[in-house]
């Protein structure tokens, strides 16, 4: 089976799965008693109106229209699909809004209108106007486009942009603006051929001509040639570029010579290498169609050892990418309650990304992309989609520039209030799962999944698999695990599937034999009798360990179990503690609206004592360092700070003074009541002397196993947080126990852990 007929498959079970779609509508007030739907309908709602129909202002006050963007469409020009209508566009809209809630904590309306017409359009969209705070146009054909966005422009007075013209245009000019700067060029001087004549297209060129770009000195390219004063067959915002400074027969390859600034919108492959290398010194490139470039990132370096290229695809650098700019310009808008989105807007956000490229990159951004330390240069002319800066940056440079414009009717007036409110908005932080992804693609390591029978450890197989993350190997009964591939259509033939239980072969008889001579060499002294050694082979947890101990694997996820302390076992037998280490443990991540949270020991050490407890937090604190994160640790008990006694309480009260002791450079407290390190104003009146006084905790310490797993099971299924884990500590090799029931989605996130670990492992 081909990856993309799996591919398909995956996306269509993705959007079908569950709830249908994407996103959803939650309250977001109590419900709960009859006097909290008193308060929300009648006749309480009643109110709320009566103010609002004193003070139209009020509804942003009292109604969720200062946070609701409508992402609307007619679906003429869905992606790379074209004119395949509104219903069918519905996915992408959904998609949109989904984009908006995770980068900037915006609540979106898609919706997806049945006409062509233009008229009809702005007609629906401007009756809609008190419903919504801002107004995201999508995928609509040009030239249609133009002269719906500036009708809408023109009658509504809330924000208006569609993103297919500015978001393109936005990130590529702050991607120009740096690549210029580095290769010492003016702006107002250099050549640039545009090849395309788009919604796109030609808002990159409005927008690089409102930076200094002469237009005199663009050179604009359609289907049909140059555009060009003599040519009949322009419309209106084609000819706003016509160029009569070169004859009007000029192709593409004669533009290019001598050209500094090559601008691709249009199609794949539609560049060469020849034509490359008779462009200007330290040459420019941004081949932005997708999925394939105009020309590829590997053809274009190979041409030019001083091209600076750029490229939609995230796995090249400098990625021209639309995220980095609509969910913060929109956030900006909003947050002022701004009349529209114009021009100073939109440069405001462009020299906001242009300055942040320039900033040292955050730790978990190089992780992210596997780099020591990324830095502004040639490769990193604008910033990555999973730096978490963006939001903080690029979202007060558009208010800010949207009040000196005059079209704010609520200024800001603490910009420091606002960025801390701004920071609190990233809600579920997925952050650190991308970034343990993506630095488990730099350098993929073999695992062994010991419970290859069951469908969601094939699945999460497959997706490491064709993701890159990791080379998978099966241990399980070799026919029902090909009957289970072959049921769910899985690509996963060329995988290697070994029997513990049944060897297929004279190798992988001699195999079992060896790793049981190896096993009773380990333990001859500790119980058990050659035979034993032998027979306890064949089990796969205890197989798939001493894989991962003689080199033959790099990490182990052992199967979905009750019985965690019992399967840890293998493990601690074959591949042993890290030196040093008295007590393995366990944590979980949970990925909280503070940021990922780390709960240690959640799964194997009963009642530790103070020591233990020292040795549990430096576990933890190594491995959440794994990942780039300084560790904040609170040490959590019924106590704060000596108000109470009790084995517990003295316990942790120990144990901090402990890991004071020992490490003075580790920011850590206690022993406090869990909510305290999360509450800082709270913290902050009553305990000032706490470490954790303005930063928090991101590693807590539980007294013992029945709290910590407790805590964990009832926040991550009341607050329905995403999590990862249990991640076994202090072994001298990654090797992980999956929870029982754990979906395809955790076990990948367990893979990508154990990849990352392993890419540790000296």
């Amino acid at each position: 089976m081909n990856t993309n007929k799996t591919l398909k498959e995956e996306a269509l079970h993705y959007h079908a799965k569950g709830r249908p779609g994407k996103i959803e509508v939650i309250p977001t007030k109590e419900t709960a008693t009859q006097r909290d739907l008193t308060l929300a309908y009648s006749p309480g709602v009643a109110e709320p109106c009566l103010e609002i129909e004193a003070d139209p202002e009020a509804v942003y006050k009292y109604t969720a229209k200062g946070n609701l963007v409508a992402v609307i469409s007619n679906g003429t020009a869905v992606l790379g699909l074209g004119d395949i209508g509104p219903a069918a566009g519905k996915p992408v809209m959904e998609g949109k809004g989904l984009l908006f809630k995770i980068y900037a904590d915006i609540d979106v309306f898609d919706l997806e209108l049945n006409t062509k017409d233009v008229d009809e359009f702005v007609r629906t969209v401007k009756i809609l106007e008190p419903t919504f705070g801002g107004v995201n146009l999508e995928d609509i054909s040009a030239p249609e486009c133009f002269e719906i966005e500036e009708r809408l422009k023109a009658e509504l007075n809330i924000p208006v942009m569609h993103d297919d013209q500015h978001g393109t245009a936005i990130i590529s000019a702050a991607a120009l603006l740096n690549a210029l700067e580095i290769v010492g060029k003016d702006i107002d001087k250099v050549k640039i051929v545009v090849n395309g004549a788009g919604a796109s297209a030609i808002s990159c060129s409005k927008l690089y001509h409102s930076l200094g770009a002469k237009k005199a000195n663009m050179f604009m390219f359609d289907s049909k040639g140059l555009i060009h004063p003599s040519r009949t067959n322009l419309d209106g915002k084609k000819s706003e570029f016509a160029n009569d400074h070169a004859p009007a027969e000029t192709t593409l390859a004669d533009a290019l010579v001598g050209a500094d600034v090559f601008i691709g919108l249009s199609k794949g492959n539609v560049l060469n290498q020849e034509m490359v290398k008779v462009m200007a010194k330290d040459c420019i490139v941004f081949a932005m169609a997708n999925p394939t470039p105009e020309i590829s990132y590997e053809e274009a370096t190979a041409a030019r050892e001083d091209i600076i290229i750029a490229t939609g695809r995230s796995d090249y650098p400098n990625q021209v990418n639309n995220v980095l700019g609509f969910p913060y310009i929109f956030r900006g808008a909003l947050d002022v309650r701004s009349k529209e989105i114009n021009e100073a807007m939109k440069l405001a956000a462009v020299r906001a990304l242009a300055a942040l490229a320039k900033k040292p990159v955050p730790d978990i951004v190089n992780m992210a992309y596997g780099k020591e330390n990324m830095a502004f240069g040639r490769e990193y002319i604008i910033p990555k989609p999973t730096d978490p800066r963006l939001l903080t940056a690029v979202a007060p440079a558009v208010a800010k520039a949207a009040m000196d414009s005059g079209v704010a009717k609520f200024p800001i007036k603490d910009w420091d209030a606002y960025e801390t409110q701004l920071a609190k908005r990233l809600g579920l932080d997925n952050t650190l799962t991308k970034a343990i992804i993506s630095q488990a693609k730099r350098n993929p390591k073999r695992v062994v999944l010991a419970d290859a029978e069951n469908l969601a450890v094939l699945k999460a197989a497959q997706q490491v698999k064709d993701e890159r993350i990791a080379t998978p190997i099966l241990l399980g009964n070799v026919q029902k695990i090909h009957a289970l591939i072959q049921e769910n259509q899985l690509n996963l033939q060329d995988v290697s599937i070994i029997d513990p239980m049944r060897p297929q072969s004279e190798s992988e008889q001699a195999r079992l034999e060896k790793y049981g001579d190896l096993f009773f060499e380990k333990r001859k002294r500790k119980g058990f009798n050659k035979s034993e050694a032998h027979d306890i082979l064949r089990r796969r947890n205890y197989f798939g360990a001493m894989m991962v101990e003689i080199g033959e694997a790099d990490a182990l996820i052992g199967g979905m179990t009750r019985n965690y302390p019992d399967t840890v076992r293998p493990s601690l037998q074959i591949i042993g503690r890290q030196p040093g280490v008295k007590k393995v443990a366990g944590m979980y991540i949970l990925m909280s609206r503070f940021g990922p949270l780390f709960l240690a020991d959640t799964t194997v050490n009963f009642n530790p004592s103070a020591e233990e407890i020292v040795e549990i937090a430096e576990l933890a604190a190594k491995e959440i360092e794994k990942f780039n994160i300084k560790p904040r640790v609170a040490l959590l008990t019924y106590s704060n700070f000596g108000s109470a006694d009790g084995e517990d309480a003295v316990k942790m009260r120990l144990a901090t003074e402990l890991l004071k002791a020992k490490h003075p450079e580790m920011v850590v407290d206690g022993e406090m009541q869990a909510h305290l390190p999360f509450d800082q104003e709270l913290l902050q009146e009553n305990h000032p002397f706490c470490d954790l006084v303005g930063g928090g905790a991101n590693l807590l310490i539980f007294p013992n196993l029945s709290a910590s797993n407790i805590a964990y099971n009832l926040v991550k299924e009341v607050a329905d947080i995403e999590k990862i884990g249990p991640v076994l500590l202090g072994l001298k090799k990654p090797a992980h126990v999956l929870q029982l029931g754990s979906t395809t989605r955790e076990i990948v996130n367990m893979i990508a852990i154990a990849v990352v670990d392993a890419q540790t492992i000296k």
